[in-house]
C-alpha cells in the first residue's frame, strides 16, 4: 500500500514538473514565487507544499527531468544503408527544433548563476548530445553521403539559427510564418549536408507531418 501511495505521489510530481518546464525553460525562474509556481502548475498553494518543500527542490526536479530527456533523445548511430542517414537527418532536425523551442539563454544564465551544479549537469547532457551528432555527421562524411563541412559548426548553426527562427518578433518582422521558416530551413540543411548525388535518398514527404506537429506545439506555447 505504501509503495502504491509513493508511486502515485511520484506520478503527480512528474505531472506538475511537466506543466512547469515550458514556461520556466522559456522565461527563467528567478522572479518566480511559490504562488507563481502553484499557478503555473494549476494547483493550490497547499497542494504545492504537499508535494514540494521548496523552490529549490522544484527547480532541481525540472532540470533533472530535462537533462534526462536530452540524454534519452534517440541516438543517431548509422548502419550501412544510406537511407539511415536520410532518416537520421530528419530525426535530428525534429529533435533540434524541439530543443530550440524549449530552452532559452535566460534560463541557462539564471541556472548557471544560482545553481551551478545543476547547470553543469544540464550542460553536460547537451554536450554529450552534441558529440553524438558530430559522430553521426562524421560517419556520413566518411561514407560519402554528407559534404565535408565542419561538424561542430553544423551543430552551432542549429543552436543559433533555430533560436532566431522561433522568435515571434523575427517572424513578424520578416512577414513569414513559422511553418514556412521551418520548411525553408529544412531544405537549406538538406542541400548543405547531403552531396548532390545523395540528396534523392531523402524522402521529403516524411518531414511534412513532423513539421506540422512542431508548428502545433510551437503555436500552443505562444
Amino acid at each position: 500500500m505504501q509503495d502504491q501511495v509513493a508511486d502515485l505521489q511520484e506520478k503527480n510530481k512528474m505531472k506538475y514538473f511537466k506543466k512547469l518546464i515550458p514556461p520556466v525553460m522559456r522565461e527563467g525562474f528567478q522572479a518566480l514565487r511559490m504562488d507563481d509556481i502553484a499557478k503555473l502548475m494549476d494547483v493550490s498553494r497547499a497542494t504545492l507544499y504537499k508535494h514540494f518543500s521548496s523552490k529549490e527542490e522544484i527547480i532541481e526536479g525540472v532540470v533533472r527531468i530535462f537533462a534526462d530527456y536530452v540524454a534519452k533523445l534517440e541516438d543517431l548511430d548509422p548502419e550501412d544503408d544510406d537511407n539511415v542517414y536520410a532518416i537520421g537527418f530528419q530525426r535530428l532536425f525534429e529533435q533540434s527544433v524541439a530543443l530550440a523551442g524549449k530552452i532559452s539563454d535566460v534560463f541557462m544564465k539564471e541556472l548557471q548563476a544560482v545553481y551551478p551544479e545543476l547547470y553543469n549537469e544540464l550542460r553536460n547532457a547537451l554536450n554529450e548530445r552534441e558529440e553524438r551528432i558530430v559522430r553521426f555527421y562524421r560517419d556520413g562524411q566518411s561514407k560519402g553521403v554528407f559534404n565535408p563541412i565542419n561538424d561542430h559548426l553544423l551543430v552551432l548553426q542549429d543552436v543559433i539559427l533555430l533560436r532566431e527562427i522561433m522568435n515571434p518578433k523575427y517572424l513578424l518582422s520578416r512577414n513569414i510564418s513559422f511553418r514556412q521558416s521551418l520548411v525553408d530551413y529544412y531544405q537549406l540543411k538538406k542541400t548543405q549536408l547531403f552531396k548532390a548525388e545523395k540528396a534523392s535518398i531523402v524522402d521529403d514527404s516524411k518531414i511534412e507531418p513532423i513539421i506540422d506537429n512542431l508548428v502545433e506545439k510551437f503555436t500552443n506555447t505562444l
